[in-house]
């Protein structure tokens, strides 16, 4: 699952069952998303969270990654047992809006924050699942 954490909204991704591709299922508020991660993991079991890791343009970490290490702790503490990955989210952002632009979306799609926050997790679960082919 691909996480990517905001202060209104969580945006969420799955990747197939042979882990070679992303794809968004929603974004939602910080506590809905916890109850979807309950669902899916009960349900589907998640065996890893990956997690955008808001870093600094330099590298550093700021004010971000502390609330979303804050997030982190609710998630590891309501989903049990299960591993979480922090993967650097730098224009994560930016790359979902011209992702959603290339689809084909209209002006209004591409300002649905929901959207991008989905496609953004989607992004970073991708890159995550691509440095694990990488290192096949």
């Amino acid at each position: 699952m691909g996480v990517d954490v905001g202060t209104k909204r969580v945006g969420l991704a799955q990747s197939d069952p042979l882990r070679m591709f992303a794809q968004p299922i929603g974004a939602y508020s910080p506590s809905e998303a916890i109850e979807v991660l309950k669902k899916l993991n009960e349900s589907e079991g998640i065996e890893i969270l990956v997690i955008g890791w808001p870093l600094e343009e330099d590298g550093s970490e700021g004010k971000a990654t502390g609330f979303v290490r804050a997030y982190e702790e609710r998630l590891k503490s309501n989903l049990g047992r299960i591993t979480v990955q922090r993967w650097d989210e730098r224009y994560t952002s930016i790359m979902a809006k011209e992702a959603i632009l290339h689809a084909g979306a209209g002006r209004k799609a591409r300002r649905d924050r929901g959207r991008v926050d989905a496609a953004a997790a989607a992004i970073i679960l991708q890159e995550y699942l691509g440095s694990l082919q990488d290192n096949v």
